[in-house]
């Protein structure tokens, strides 16, 4: 009989990051939220594409750029889809492009609440190991030690003692993986067979919650 109960944690981040940008209307540095607008110039053969955000404090906008000039031939039809008809999907994807606000911001605001879908990819009616996958499509700063102890109602301390026995394993490794964001498709593997609570944790494991 299978002793291992696997899951696996589709994370959705809520809010998009906020780049700090000089505002006209303020006259100071401050955090600007993503409309979800896109704002699309033709001239001619060529197209131009903002992504509208607004101030949070006195609603000033700015257009941060996504592309200047761009053949309209040169872009895939899906994609120019997005644009015209504000593809909610397709923008997401851009607000979470950290490389790309840095290049623009002197300053991003991250946020750690998410929900979770959970989904039982094999289940024991009296096992001993858990096995988590992660599935994260947008990038978002959460440690991996606070998700684990937030979802499976573990303290820290008690996690890194299960990291220092070699019961709790990271798939791909490295020493500092437990304080590091969460990322996708790691794997992480837990040995319960010593703790007497192994039947509440494979319950939170299992059940639907969310973050923050």
């Amino acid at each position: 009989m299978c002793n291992i109960l696997k899951v696996r944690w589709t994370i959705n981040p809520r809010t998009a990051p906020q780049p700090w940008i000089a505002c006209s209307g303020c006259g100071c540095l401050k955090p600007f939220k993503s409309s979800g607008k896109i704002r699309l110039n033709a001239n001619g053969k060529k197209l131009d594409a903002w992504l509208i955000y607004k101030c949070s404090d006195c609603d000033k906008t700015w257009n941060r750029t996504l592309f200047e000039r761009q053949a309209i031939r040169d872009l895939n039809p899906p994609a120019l889809a997005a644009l015209q008809g504000d593809d909610p999907d397709w923008i997401r994807a851009r607000e979470f492009d950290l490389n790309a606000l840095s290049r623009k911001a002197q300053r991003i605001d991250e946020f750690a609440a998410a929900d979770i879908q959970r989904e039982v990819l094999g289940e024991t009616d009296d096992g001993s190991v858990l096995e988590i996958d992660l599935a994260i499509a947008l990038p978002f700063n959460l440690r991996l030690d606070r998700l684990l102890a937030s979802e499976l109602s573990i303290s820290r301390s008690r996690l890194q003692a299960l990291r220092d026995d070699a019961k709790l394993l990271i798939h791909p490794d490295r020493a500092d993986a437990m304080r590091r964001r969460v990322k996708d498709g790691s794997r992480i593997v837990i040995d319960l067979s010593d703790e007497t609570d192994r039947r509440v944790i494979w319950k939170a494991a299992a059940s639907g919650g969310e973050i923050g």
